[in-house]
């Protein structure tokens, strides 16, 4: 039978969205809901299987680990793309990589919650409510107010529809901005440099890897408005995660709205969970019903495939 590990399932949910029991007499399935604690631990957990069924960019499947794990022949991942597998290490031990469909709009609907929640001072109301205290802050309107959007691909422009839907003012920029699709949802393009100075709500919306790492440091926080807010729902390193503790320690910002760190799971000791003015999520902005179904569902197509020699959804 053929050894298949599912990886970090977090909420231990995977059997409520498939019935593994009917996949028992073909499948050696087991579940791995904890992160591993480092390399070493899951090369060593995961030495006997053949088939890897992973949630994207939660454990990185590298090189030393692909190398390392002999038995490996199919790695299946939720999305279309998963930059934490090293997919030329995976072609020269010939394994094949799949992955699966995904939603677009629980990113951008959880970007909104958090802008929500900052303009509103929504945490620490819900918190003082709680603790028997009444109206102890002032909040924000969004009408009027400028929305700047670092990229504008499919997440970026539901993002930016909302803003106009509110009445805000929408800028974008990117290294790849496309000029039609500003003019098409009038939202103003603009250099990096006019973004930050003018954004009210400044949300990132650019895939990650080398391009776009610290995108954000010290030196652009300062050139942001004392009363703005930074929103990250699309991957850690963009921001300089150092630099932004400094910024929201010492209000050279706002506040931050964040759904993805330089790290995760984010340790419990960083310095972030402890900052009033950080409203932060734990990396949900895919986590749905509706995408687990997908997901969970079509990793078994695509394992089904594979077993085959039909690969579907091949991702090279």
């Amino acid at each position: 039978m053929l050894k298949v590990a599912i990886l970090d399932d977090y909420q231990n949910v995977s059997q409520q969205f498939v019935d593994l029991k009917k996949l028992s007499g073909k499948y050696e399935i087991k579940i791995f809901s904890e992160p591993f604690a480092d390399e070493a631990d899951a090369i060593e957990k995961l030495a006997k299987f053949e088939a890897l069924l992973i949630m994207r960019e939660r454990t990185p499947i590298t090189k030393n680990l692909i190398e390392n794990l002999t038995k490996l022949k199919f790695i299946i991942t939720s999305g279309l793309r998963n930059k934490s597998i090293n997919l030329d290490a995976a072609k020269k031990r010939k394994i094949v990589v799949s992955g699966t469909e995904s939603n677009t709009n629980p990113t951008p609907e959880l970007t909104w919650a958090l802008i929500l929640g900052l303009a509103r001072n929504l945490k620490e109301e819900i918190d003082n409510m709680y603790q028997g205290y009444w109206q102890t802050s002032v909040g924000v309107e969004l009408k009027g107010k400028i929305l700047g959007l670092i990229g504008l691909g499919k997440v970026g422009t539901q993002v930016a529809k909302v803003g106009k839907a509110f009445g805000m003012q929408v800028m974008a920029w990117s290294e790849n901005l496309n000029l039609d699709t500003c003019k098409e949802l009038d939202v103003l393009p603009c250099s990096k440099e006019d973004l930050i100075k003018n954004s009210d709500f400044l949300s990132i919306h650019v895939q990650g890897g080398e391009r776009y790492k610290n995108c954000i440091t010290l030196k652009e926080m300062d050139k942001m408005k004392k009363t703005s807010f930074l929103i990250n729902t699309s991957r850690g390193p963009i921001i300089n995660e150092d630099d932004l503790i400094i910024a929201l320690s010492t209000n050279v910002i706002a506040g931050a709205g964040l759904d993805v760190y330089e790290k995760e799971p984010l340790s419990e000791n960083n310095k972030l969970r402890f900052l009033p003015n950080a409203l932060l999520t734990p990396h949900i902005g895919y986590v749905t019903a509706e995408n687990y179904h997908i997901y969970f569902t079509q990793m078994i197509e695509s394992l089904e495939a594979c077993v085959n020699g039909e690969p579907i959804r091949v991702i090279e």
